[in-house]
């Protein structure tokens, strides 16, 4: 394989970093706020983000991609290849940190939130400016994992017409009758890039202060 058909896998898996980064930051996002709607005491709110992580944790993310694809243009919605693909990444993503979260967020020490109170914070400042920086913190090398599982899990947004690494390397394969160099070139790429969120992930979790006492 030559060295323009690798840097033609390298220039895609660009996309995918971009998709799988974006999509992972929305999706902690959308996780801490399905999190403060589940603990706020409202039933209603409880249900519905309950349906919500159900459904994005149970429909494999393929279909959810192809949901989205489909359903939007009825109703009068016409997205690009990529944001479609953020938004499928983002929503699935986000049921399963929100699960992630929600172990961090019972770990929390019941003092500090009395704590919080007691200084005058409100429910919704002790959630934000307390609970939630321990429950990341908790649930560090969860949100790590699941950021690594994202990336591989990008590959299958080639469905609603986006080019990163793994359509770039069918198109190559396609036209060059080289599936077996192309598609092991991929998967160095893919290794690489996940090594490299293990080790940084390692790093920023021996960086981040120490958990409180319970």
């Amino acid at each position: 394989m030559s060295w323009k058909l690798f840097e033609l896998l390298l220039q895609a898996s660009l996309m995918t970093i971009f998709v799988s980064f974006i999509s992972i930051l929305a999706g902690l996002v959308i996780a801490i706020v399905l999190s403060a709607m589940r603990m706020s005491g409202n039933r209603w709110l409880y249900a519905g983000t309950g349906m919500f992580i159900s459904f994005f944790r149970g429909v494999p993310l393929l279909v959810q991609l192809l949901l989205i694809f489909n359903l939007l243009p009825l109703i009068g919605i016409t997205l690009p290849s990529l944001a479609t693909a953020i938004i499928g990444l983002s929503l699935c993503t986000a049921a399963y940190q929100a699960e992630n979260l929600r172990g961090g967020f019972e770990g929390v020490p019941i003092g500090l939130i009395e704590s919080a109170e007691m200084a005058g914070f409100s429910r919704t400042q002790s959630f934000f400016w307390i609970r939630t920086p321990i429950a990341l913190r908790m649930t560090f090398p969860a949100l790590v994992n699941e950021a690594i599982l994202i990336l591989k899990a990008s590959s299958l947004v080639s469905v609603v017409g986006l080019v990163e690494l793994t359509k770039m390397a069918q198109n190559l394969s396609a036209s060059t009758y080289q599936p077996l160099p192309i598609f092991a070139s991929a998967g160095l790429i893919y290794l690489v890039i996940n090594w490299g969120v293990a080790v940084v992930g390692r790093r920023v979790e021996n960086a981040l202060p120490g958990l409180p006492a319970k």
